[in-house]
C-alpha cells in the first residue's frame, strides 16, 4: 500500500491514548533520568564545555544514521579547523551539524520558542545554503525487498501549511494536553513525515528533539543526544516510523522514544560525571605545577579535544610564542599529546578523547 501523506494535525490524536500504564511507567523513568541529567550538567563549572564536546558526538552519531560516516580523529580535526583540507567531506558535513545545533540552541535560548523560521535556520546551517522548503516532490520510500513504494511525502504546495500547524503544536501548550515527552515523539514523527527539505530532514529532526526539551525547560542546554540510541536500533526506528503510517501504531513509537530518552540520559549522566572528574583532577594538577594556570586555560583544554595554538591565543589573549610555550610544556608533562599532521600541530586531551569516544586517539605524525 502506497501511503500518500495527508498528515492531519497532531491535535486530532486523542491524548488519552497515551495514558496507558505502559506509557505512564516509561514516562516516570524517562523524566527521572532527564532531571538527573539536567542536574549533573548544571554542576559542571562551565556548561559550554558540554555543548562543544557532546555536541560533536551527537553530530557524528546523527550523521551516521544517514550513512555519513567519519572518524573521531577527522571530526575533531575539522572542528579545530586545522589543516582542514586533509579531512573528509563526511567530517565537514558532521561539523556543520554541530554548528546547526548551536544555531538552533541560540535561537531557542534567545526567544523561548522553536519556530518554523528557527527550523529553516537550522537546516540552512546544516546544508550551508538556504534553499527553504522543497519545491519538488519528496523522496518516496520503497520496500527494499519488493521495490514497492510504501510512503510518499506531501507535495510542495502543502508544506507551508503543514509546517505552520507543526509550529503551533510545538509552541502552544494549550493546544494539546499530553506530556511533553509524548509530544516530542509526535513532533519528531510529524516532521519526518512532512519531509519539508531537499536534504537534511533526518538530522534536522533530531536537532528539533533536543531543542524542544530545552524549550520545555526539561533541560537547560542541549545535552540529550538520542542519535546514539537510534544508531543501535536503526531498523526498529524506521520500522516504527512506517508502522504509525500504516497501522496508526503511535503507542509503540512513543514507547520506543521514551526508552531511547531513558537510555541516552543515563549514558549522558555517566559521561558528564567522568568529564567533570577529569576536569577537576586536571585543574588541580596543572595549578600545582604551572604558574600560568587559569580557568580560561582549563576551559580551552576541555572545550576542544584537539586544541591548537590559535585557540589558546584567542582564549587567553596571549602571543603565539606564549601560547606555544604553554602547550608544549603541558605536552611535556603529559597533560596533552602533541601530534603533527601536515604543517599543523594538534594538542590532544587524550583522557577526554577516551571518555567521549571509548577509543584511544590515533598516534603518530602524518
Amino acid at each position: 500500500m502506497n501511503i500518500s501523506a495527508s498528515l492531519p494535525p497532531l491535535e486530532t490524536l486523542d491524548p488519552e491514548r497515551f495514558e496507558s500504564s505502559a506509557i505512564l511507567k516509561k514516562l516516570v523513568v524517562a523524566h527521572r533520568r532527564l532531571a538527573e541529567l539536567k542536574g549533573v550538567a548544571a554542576s559542571m563549572p562551565n556548561e559550554g564545555i558540554l555543548i562543544s564536546t557532546l555536541g560533536l558526538q551527537e553530530a557524528k552519531d546523527s550523521s551516521e544514521i544517514e550513512n555519513i560516516v567519519t572518524t573521531h580523529d577527522e571530526l575533531f580535526r575539522e572542528a579545530a579547523d586545522i589543516d582542514a583540507v586533509n579531512t573528509s567531506p563526511a567530517a565537514k558535513e558532521v561539523a556543520l551539524y554541530s554548528q546547526a545545533l548551536r544555531v538552533g540552541f541560540q535561537a531557542v535560548d534567545r526567544t523561548g520558542l522553536l519556530t518554523g523560521n528557527h527550523i529553516l535556520e537550522i537546516q540552512a546551517a546544516l546544508e550551508k545554503k538556504r534553499p527553504g522548503y522543497r519545491k519538488v516532490p519528496g523522496t518516496t520510500l520503497k520496500d527494499k525487498a519488493t521495490g514497492r513504494v510504501i510512503y510518499t511525502p506531501p507535495t510542495p504546495e502543502l508544506l507551508p501549511g503543514l509546517m505552520s500547524d507543526l509550529e503551533h503544536f510545538i509552541n502552544d501548550a494549550s493546544r494539546y494536553t499530553a506530556d511533553p515527552l509524548v509530544k516530542m515523539a509526535l513532533i519528531h514523527h510529524q516532521f519526518e513525515s512532512i519531509h519539508p527539505f531537499y536534504d537534511g530532514n533526518g538530522r534536522t529532526g533530531r536537532i528539533i528533539n533536543v531543542l524542544y526539551l530545552v524549550k520545555e525547560g526539561l533541560l537547560d542546554i542541549p545535552v540529550l543526544y538520542l542519535s546514539r540510541a537510534i544508531v543501535g536500533t536503526k531498523s526498529d526506528y524506521y520500522r516504527l516510523l512506517q508502522s504509525v503510517r500504516e497501522t496508526n501504531n503511535w503507542e509503540e513509537w512513543v514507547i520506543y522514544l521514551l526508552e531511547a530518552i531513558e537510555k541516552t540520559a543515563a549514558q549522558g549522566i555517566t559521561t558528564i560525571q567522568a568529564i567533570k572528574a577529569l576536569l577537576l583532577d586536571t585543574k588541580h594538577r596543572i595549578r600545582t605545577k604551572h604558574r600560568f594556570y587559569s580557568q580560561d586555560l582549563i576551559n580551552n583544554l576541555f572545550s576542544h579535544p584537539y586544541t591548537k595554538i590559535e585557540f589558546l591565543m584567542r582564549d587567553l589573549k596571549v602571543s603565539r610564542i606564549t601560547a606555544t610555550r604553554y602547550l608544549d610544556l603541558l605536552a611535556e608533562d603529559g597533560f596533552l599529546r602533541k601530534r603533527k599532521i601536515g604543517r599543523s600541530n594538534y594538542y590532544i586531551n587524550e583522557p577526554l578523547f577516551q571518555i567521549l569516544t571509548g577509543e584511544a586517539p590515533p598516534t603518530g605524525d602524518q
